[in-house]
């Protein structure tokens, strides 16, 4: 009875998701700004844009300008950078077409920022061509590297081999990043063999290693199964610069190979030394502790170091509580999750969905239907809106179940605040709905599950095919029910 209240509820918070009111959100899909009377700073504007279409940047400096204020360069490459550090990539980069535009001078370092915008949002071809249209006083060893960057990260080596060696002709390969981002790509191709000699050019060539340098020459030997070499490394690092002197992370990535190679000992090990260097006002670090010892499986740990941390910051972040949240829900105490999110819920000041959806997860891991659909409409309730995840997790759980009438809703509601392409059905719970359909002989069910594919992009020939099909059974049945 109480999982057929549940399912009940379930579908009237499906209908609740489906015609939720947005009356709190600008045309654009930001969250308005209660201050009348007040003009926004520049930034403010552009930040303010959210999801708003491609054009909006350039409209926002172009009305600002017509309001009669100024811009300085300076001040908008600062908004570039910020635009870019929260992966706002395509407003980032319509900011620096519209200095262009605008006769505003490019420096170097700017011509790299736009090498690596254009391939986060346009792809390499465009960050290729960029590059090769810069005049030769522009192709120095920040944009040399910048397209070095675009090979590695797209794991293109033979481009990223041959551009190496004309940077080292050209004495642009003498800085760490450059090393860094090679190391970085064999990683990638599974050929750590080849890290390692990269540390001795460093060394012969004087290019200080930094912190990140070492942990990618430590994975490397963890790849190659060297734990002894893994902790040479570790060793070095402490008899050139003193233990105290090593950064935490080091520490924490020693940890994480010897957890993974079931070196529980000398994990236990490393996780004392890391404890021991961390800045005990750095919330990052305790954060990093908290995860490794939840792969170790040990509880009494992680509720030391939440302790910790709550008797040390005086205000916990939302970022915090997640980090708790998930390394309780792995080490499976429900009842300590349950304390933890009604702790955050009673301070916190802006409802965070990926820690509701923390809780969803483990009460539909225990079959609590009901406490997870009292729990959604609950954030929903109180301003939180769902994302793709906690749609997935109701869906999944549904067809677990064979409810397939309540994953299908849930699939609608998702659907509905799909703008580009954020979020797909992957190919097996497609073809589950695809069985219900042709079960259940439900053309029209079937044409509304086949229109929202569509709008999802999932479409391919199989589920065409499945769609001609079920519509000519539909109409051969209904001609077989029109015969005397």
């Amino acid at each position: 009875m109480a999982k057929s209240r549940a399912l009940t509820w379930a579908a009237a918070v499906v209908r609740r998701l489906s015609t939720a009111a947005d009356s709190c959100l600008s045309p654009t899909g930001a969250a308005a700004l209660p201050v009348p009377g007040l003009v926004k700073p520049l930034y403010r504007r552009l930040s303010a844009l959210g999801g708003a279409p491609e054009g909006s940047v350039a409209r926002t400096m172009d009305e600002w300008l017509k309001e009669g204020k100024r811009v300085r360069p300076i001040e908008v490459m600062k908004y570039v950078k910020e635009l870019r550090k929260y992966k706002r990539f395509g407003q980032a980069l319509e900011l620096m077409e519209w200095m262009d535009k605008n006769g505003i001078r490019m420096t170097y370092s700017n011509h790299a920022i736009r090498v690596d915008l254009l391939l986060k949002t346009k792809g390499m071809d465009s960050a290729e061509g960029y590059f090769s249209s810069l005049p030769e006083s522009a192709k120095n060893h920040l944009t040399y590297g910048a397209l070095l960057n675009c090979y590695c990260t797209e794991k293109m080596a033979e481009k990223a081999s041959a551009l190496y060696e004309k940077m080292k002709l050209l004495n642009y390969d003498s800085t760490t990043l450059v090393y860094n981002n090679l190391m970085s790509l064999y990683l990638k191709l599974q050929q750590p063999e080849k890290i390692p000699p990269l540390m001795e050019e460093m060394k012969a060539k004087s290019i200080s290693p930094d912190t990140f340098t070492y942990c990618l020459l430590m994975n490397s030997y963890a790849l190659l199964k060297d734990i002894n070499s893994v902790e040479r490394v570790v060793s070095e690092m402490e008899d050139e610069r003193g233990t105290e002197m090593i950064p935490w992370p080091v520490y924490s990535n020693l940890a994480s190979i010897c957890i993974s190679a079931g070196l529980i000992e000398k994990a236990q090990s490393a996780l004392k030394m890391l404890e021991a260097t961390i800045d005990m006002r750095d919330r990052t670090s305790f954060h990093f502790l908290v995860s490794l010892y939840t792969r170790m499986g040990n509880l009494t740990e992680v509720n030391r170091l939440w302790k910790t941390m709550k008797g040390i910051f005086p205000k916990i972040a939302n970022l915090s509580y997640l980090v708790v949240l998930q390394a309780l829900d792995r080490l499976d105490d429900v009842d300590s999750i349950n304390q933890c999110y009604k702790e955050w819920e009673s301070l916190c000041l802006h409802h965070d969905i990926r820690l509701t959806n923390v809780v969803i997860g483990a009460y539909l891991r225990k079959n609590m239907i009901e406490e997870a659909v009292s729990l959604w409409e609950a954030a929903m309730q109180k301003g939180s809106e769902s994302n793709f995840r906690t749609f997935e997790m109701f869906i999944d759980y549904y067809l677990k179940n064979l409810k397939v009438e309540l994953a299908l809703k849930c699939v609608y509601a998702a659907a509905s605040k799909v703008k580009k392409e954020e979020w797909k059905l992957d190919k097996e719970k497609v073809n589950a709905f695809l069985k219900h359909f042709e079960g259940q002989m439900d053309v029209d069910g079937a044409e509304a599950f086949y229109q929202t594919l569509k709008k999802l992009n999932c479409l391919d020939s199989e589920i065409y095919n499945w769609y001609l099909q079920m519509q000519m059974a539909s109409r051969k049945e209904d001609r077989s029910l029109r015969a005397p």
